[in-house]
């Protein structure tokens, strides 16, 4: 809860997320990303070489937005932070929800073969990820507007599209 009210820790987490004007957007984490796809937050350092403090950016960026979630790790029933919109490194507080572990397995087993789905995409979630990633630090770099950003990041989610005859 300490990392949730602390003003330098947010303006951190914000720092490393591509808003858009837009509340119907993805908002793409930019920063680490993990093997899994989801954004890697380093919300507290700890001495050493321990990953302590690190977090998945949309558990995080959940809580900011709605609370903290009561009984978070405790059983197969515990709340889980799922993607409505399939992005793993997806940041949007509109497009998180809670649910279960098995509800989510469940959407992903019934969204992963939809081509169109960010669940298709060739390169895994973290390779979809780092790519979106990618396009936003140079789009960022070159000081580009939000439309040229954002063609960007089409043009990488293109990428790793399965071929299809759809």
């Amino acid at each position: 809860m300490s990392w949730l009210a602390n003003e330098s820790v947010q303006a951190r987490y914000w720092a490393k997320v591509y808003r858009t004007s837009s509340t119907e957007d993805c908002w793409f984490f930019f920063g680490g990303i993990s093997s899994t796809g989801h954004a890697s937050f380093r919300a507290a350092s700890r001495p050493g070489r321990t990953r302590r403090g690190t977090v998945p950016g949309h558990l995080y960026g959940y809580q900011l937005a709605h609370g903290v979630i009561p009984r978070l790790g405790w059983g197969t029933d515990s709340p889980t932070v799922c993607h409505t919109c399939d992005n793993h490194s997806c940041q949007q507080p509109t497009h998180l929800r809670l649910g279960t572990a098995a509800e989510n397995r469940a959407e992903w087993l019934a969204r992963r073969r939809d081509p169109g789905s960010p669940l298709a995409d060739l390169r895994g979630p973290a390779g979809r990820s780092r790519a979106i990633g990618a396009a936003i630090r140079a789009g960022r770099e070159n000081h580009e507007s939000e439309g040229e950003i954002e063609a960007r990041i089409q043009a990488a989610i293109a990428e790793g599209r399965p071929l299809s005859l759809w």
